[in-house]
C-alpha cells in the first residue's frame, strides 16, 4: 500500500519539526556545557590565582605595612574556602602553618621561602587546572562543531530531497488533472490520466477516469438517438407547408426548410451559419421576416406558380428565462384567402341582385300609399309601412355588404378632394333628424367658426358620420344628448360622436372595428359591418379611427382626416 498524500505531507512537516528541536536541543546543550566549564575556570581556579597574587603581595609588604598581615589572612581564608584542585588542600595547609609560624614573629623572615613555595605550588595547581579545563572546553566545542556539523549536512541533504521532490509530488498530479479537465470541457471524453501513486492524487486520478468512461459511454449511447431525433425533427419540419426559419441568439442563420427555401429563393447549405441581417441586405422577404412589425398584415407572396398569402408568427425559443433562439413561421394562409374571396364574390353578388327586387318592393310600397291608386285604411297603411321600413332595412345591410365586399376585394373607389368639414357634419344632422326626434334626442354641435378644408370623400366620409350619429342615437337613452365636435390637431381635423349611452366593456373596445362583431348582450339591430366599413373608408383616406368608451357613462367615436394644401 503506497504513502497517502497527507501522510508524505505530515512526515515533511515532522521531519522541520524534527529539525528545528534537535537543532535548538544540541545548541543549549553544548551552549550549557560551555558555559558551566567557563564558570568553573573564572569562579575557582581564576579566583585562587587572585588570592596567590594577593598574599605574595601583602608578603612583600609585610614589614612595611601594618595592614599586610590582615590583607595575607583575608586571602588565605578565602582560599582556604575554594579548594578545587587535588594537591591544593595540603598545599593551602602549608600554607596555614608556614604563615602561622610568621605571625608569631614578624620580624623573622626565615620562613618567607617556603610561605612563596607554597603559594606558588598553589598558583601552579591552579594554573595547570585552567589548561585542563580550557583544553576540556576546547573539546567539548570541537565535538559540539564536528557533530552540528553532521547533523546539519544530513539535514541540509533531505531538505533539499523536499524542495526538489514535494512540490513536483503535489504539482505535477494537478498540473496531469487540469490538463485532464480541460480536455473534458472540450467534450474529449476520451482523455484519460494515468498517476503511477497510490495516494490521494491517485485515486482521484481513478475516479476521474471512470468519469470520464461513463460521460464517453453517455456519448456514444445518446448519439445515434440524437441523430435519429434530428433527423425526424428535420424530415418533420421539410413536410409541413409552411416555411421556417431558425435563428441563434445573435441572429445567425441555423436552419431553413424547403418552404422556406423555395420562398426565399435561397438554399440552407449557401447560407447557414450566416448573420440573417447580413442576407436581408440582398433578400427582400429576409428583410421583411427580420423586421419587427405590431402591424400583423398577411405576406403577399409569389409561390406554387401563383400570388400566395403566408402569416409571419416569431417564436422566442427561451432555456432558464434566457432566450437563446428564434423560430419564424410563414403560415400558407392562401387557402383561407381563397375562400374569404369566394364568399366576398359571393355576397356581392347576391347583394347586388337583391338591391334591385328590393328597390322595386320599396317603390312599390310608396305607390300604394299615393291616393291616387286608391285609399287604403288603418291595417293597410300599417302594413305597407312596415313594408316600407323592412325594405328600407334590407336596403341598407345590402349597401353594407356591398361596400365591405368592395373594401375586401380593395375595390373601394374614392373621391378624394378638398372639402369643408361643416358641409359633411350639417349633411349628417340633416340625415338622422327624424331618428333623433323619435327618441327626444337633442343634437349638439360644438365646432369652431374657422375648419380648414380636408382631404376626403365627402359621400364615404358622411357615410361614416352618419353611421356614428345613427349608432349614439340608437344606444342612447330618451331625452339625452349627442354632442359631435371638430378639432383642429397637427396636421389633421378630428371629428368626434359623443353619446352618454351604455358604454362599451373595455375587453370589447379593441374588437368594435371587426367585421361582424357585437358586443355580447347588446339586443340592437345591425349587421356588424358598419363600424369595420367606417374604419375601411376612413384609413383608405389616409386617416385614423378611435374610440373611447366607459361603460355607464357614454362612448366617443372618433376619425381624422388630412387637412388640404
Amino acid at each position: 500500500m503506497g504513502m497517502k498524500l497527507k501522510t508524505k505531507l505530515s512526515l515533511g512537516l515532522i521531519f522541520l519539526f524534527v529539525v528545528i528541536l534537535l537543532f535548538g536541543i544540541l545548541g543549549l546543550i553544548n551552549i550549557n556545557l560551555l558555559s558551566r566549564d567557563a564558570n568553573l575556570v573564572l569562579k575557582n581556579n581564576h579566583e585562587s590565582l587572585v588570592y596567590s597574587n594577593n598574599m605574595l603581595k601583602a608578603l612583600e609588604d609585610i614589614k612595611t605595612r601594618k595592614d599586610a598581615a590582615s590583607i595575607f589572612e583575608d586571602n588565605l581564608k578565602k582560599q582556604e574556602n575554594n579548594i578545587t584542585e587535588i594537591g591544593e588542600k595540603e598545599a593551602t595547609q602549608e600554607l596555614r602553618k608556614n604563615f602561622n609560624e610568621l605571625l608569631i614573629n614578624p620580624a623573622d623572615s626565615s620562613n618567607y621561602p617556603e610561605i612563596r613555595q607554597s603559594i606558588i605550588q598553589i598558583q601552579n595547581l591552579n594554573e595547570m587546572a585552567i589548561l585542563r579545563k580550557n583544553a576540556v572546553a576546547q573539546k567539548t566545542a570541537e565535538n559540539a562543531k564536528m557533530w552540528l556539523t553532521v547533523i546539519f549536512t544530513i539535514l541540509t541533504l533531505v531538505a533539499f530531497t523536499f524542495i526538489f521532490n514535494l512540490p513536483g509530488i503535489i504539482s505535477r498530479p494537478i498540473s496531469t488533472l487540469s490538463e485532464g479537465i480541460s480536455e473534458i470541457a472540450n467534450k474529449n471524453y476520451k482523455k484519460r490520466i494515468f498517476l503511477q501513486q497510490n495516494d490521494e492524487f491517485g485515486d482521484l486520478a481513478n475516479s476521474f477516469n471512470i468519469m470520464a468512461s461513463k460521460l464517453n459511454e453517455y456519448e456514444n449511447s445518446n448519439l445515434s438517438k440524437i441523430k435519429f431525433e434530428k433527423s425526424r425533427i428535420e424530415t418533420i419540419i421539410n413536410q409541413m407547408r409552411d416555411g421556417i426559419i431558425g435563428l441563434d441568439d445573435k441572429s445567425n442563420i441555423l436552419f431553413l426548410n424547403a418552404v422556406a427555401e423555395k420562398l426565399l429563393g435561397l438554399k440552407e447549405a449557401d447560407i447557414i451559419g450566416k448573420y440573417a441581417p447580413d442576407v436581408a441586405l440582398k433578400n427582400d422577404l429576409m428583410r421583411t421576416l427580420l423586421r419587427e412589425e405590431e402591424d400583423k398584415k398577411d405576406l403577399k407572396i409569389y409561390a406554387e406558380n401563383k400570388e400566395s398569402y403566408f402569416n409571419k408568427d416569431t417564436f422566442k425559443v427561451t432555456n432558464n428565462d434566457q432566450i437563446v433562439g428564434l423560430v419564424i413561421v410563414l403560415r400558407n394562409i392562401t387557402p383561407f384567402h381563397e375562400l374569404i374571396e369566394a364568399k366576398t364574390n359571393f355576397i356581392a353578388t347576391v347583394s347586388h341582385e337583391l338591391k334591385t327586387p328590393i328597390s322595386s318592393i320599396k317603390m312599390s310600397a310608396q305607390l300604394l300609399n299615393d291616393n291616387r291608386i286608391g285609399a287604403l285604411n288603418h291595417e293597410q297603411e300599417e302594413l305597407v309601412q312596415s313594408i316600407r321600413d323592412d325594405s328600407e332595412r334590407l336596403l341598407k345591410i345590402t349597401g353594407e355588404l356591398l361596400n365591405i365586399s368592395q373594401a375586401e376585394t380593395g375595390q373601394i373607389q374614392l373621391n378624394v378632394h378638398p372639402v369643408d368639414p361643416k358641409k359633411i357634419i350639417n349633411s349628417a344632422v340633416e340625415a338622422m333628424k327624424k331618428q333623433a326626434l323619435q327618441k327626444n334626442i337633442s343634437v349638439e354641435l360644438n365646432i369652431p367658426d374657422q375648419l380648414p378644408l380636408v382631404e376626403a370623400d365627402d359621400e364615404k366620409t358622411g357615410w361614416v358620420l352618419t353611421n356614428f350619429l345613427s349608432n349614439a342615437i340608437r344606444y342612447s337613452y330618451e331625452q339625452s344628448k349627442v354632442v359631435i365636435s371638430a378639432d383642429v390637431l397637427d396636421g389633421v381635423v378630428q371629428i368626434s360622436v359623443a353619446d352618454s349611452g351604455q358604454g362599451i366593456p373595455a375587453a370589447y373596445t379593441d374588437k368594435i372595428f371587426n367585421r361582424y362583431f357585437r358586443v355580447p348582450g347588446t339586443k340592437k339591430e345591425g349587421t356588424g359591418l358598419g363600424l369595420a366599413i367606417s374604419k375601411d373608408f376612413i384609413e383608405g383616406q389616409e386617416g385614423t379611427i378611435s374610440v373611447q368608451s366607459e361603460v355607464g357613462v357614454g362612448s366617443k367615436f372618433s376619425f381624422t382626416l388630412k387637412k388640404a394644401g
